[in-house]
């Protein structure tokens, strides 16, 4: 049976650019780097960049980073500044900018949990919705 998320693996096909994009510009923090990958932390989630062919999905398909309120206008301010891809509008409930990484992968940075977002879905359901218990 699962138990939770274990860790993500991204492929990077330049690991220095891509550690310094999730470390430096992003705020992840190392644990350790070789030559071929490094291990990296945001909350208690595990992030590993493993050199690769990168081939980033060409569907909706991404990863969402949680994003303080108070500092989610900053934290967005100063990763445009320097020059981040947006690949998508917001259209949802919570604060999102979504952003490519240096191979194209699509992250998410996110106000908001899955509570806040099934809160939203009781005063304005999506088409078809259905809920579980």
């Amino acid at each position: 049976m699962l138990t939770g998320l274990n860790h993500i693996t991204i492929s990077v096909s330049d690991l220095a650019k891509s550690f310094d994009f999730y470390v430096s510009l992003l705020g992840m923090r190392p644990k350790v780097k070789w030559d071929s990958g490094a291990y990296l932390s945001v909350g208690d989630l595990w992030i590993c960049l493993s050199m690769g062919k990168a081939l980033p999905a060409q569907d909706y398909s991404h990863i969402a980073f949680t994003a303080d309120a108070e500092d989610f206008d900053a934290y967005c301010s100063q990763l445009l500044s320097y020059g981040v891809e947006v690949w998508k509008q917001n259209t949802s409930e919570g604060d999102s900018l979504y952003i490519l990484d240096p191979d194209g992968h699509k992250l998410e940075i996110h106000v908001g949990n899955l509570q806040s977002r099934l809160q939203k879905l009781k005063s304005d359901p999506y088409k078809g919705l259905k809920w579980y218990s």
